[in-house]
């Protein structure tokens, strides 16, 4: 098709209408208590968030945050008052279907997952998505899972937390917090 220009391609520059611009903000490891304040003041008013790690389990050989970890210790030790909800791959069909049944019809307050959610998700009462272990995703994951939220008439966040990033992550870091462009963030992943 490509060959013979029976292919037409549509670009689409603005953003859907409806969607709220989302403020985005990198913070380092001395920040998550910060995070954590910040999304405990959002569903204070109302609001859902979400908390993406890069995996599910921990691991000893790879550094990062685990959703199944992360979510015992918000849901014990961080927000005991909240519902806190568990996505991820590894769920069966049926238990996905629930917690997420549960996350848009309000009855979990935040939902702690991996990138599972990184498309076709559409709760617009969530304001709050922190990415836990930014620095493990590439610039279009940032951008995608940074989509979930703002999709609501609420101002929304994206709070990017990384804990030892090296100097190109810190680059990257920059990029998405300064840039809500996507095809930006596709040219800059390219690179």
């Amino acid at each position: 098709l490509t060959l013979y220009g029976e292919q037409d391609i549509s670009t689409i520059y603005e953003m859907p209408m409806g969607r709220q611009r989302i403020r985005t903000r990198w913070l380092g490891p001395d920040g998550r208590s910060t995070a954590y304040e910040f999304i405990e003041k959002q569903v204070t008013q109302g609001r859902q968030a979400f908390i993406v790690c890069p995996l599910i389990d921990g691991s000893e050989s790879i550094q990062a945050s685990a959703a199944t970890e992360e979510f015992e210790r918000v849901s014990n030790n961080v927000f005991p008052d909240l519902r806190v909800g568990l996505l991820h791959g590894r769920m069966s069909l049926n238990e996905k279907e629930e917690v997420m049944e549960k996350f848009t019809t309000g009855s979990i307050h935040l939902l702690v997952s991996t990138q599972v959610v990184e498309v076709g998700i559409d709760i617009p009462n969530a304001t709050v998505m922190l990415i836990d272990g930014a620095d493990r995703f590439g610039l279009a994951q940032l951008h995608q899972l940074r989509g979930r939220v703002g999709r609501g008439s609420y101002e929304s966040y994206c709070i990017l937390l990384a804990e030892s990033p090296g100097h190109d992550a810190r680059e990257r870091m920059k990029l998405v917090e300064r840039s809500d462009n996507g095809f930006e963030l596709a040219e800059e992943d390219l690179r």
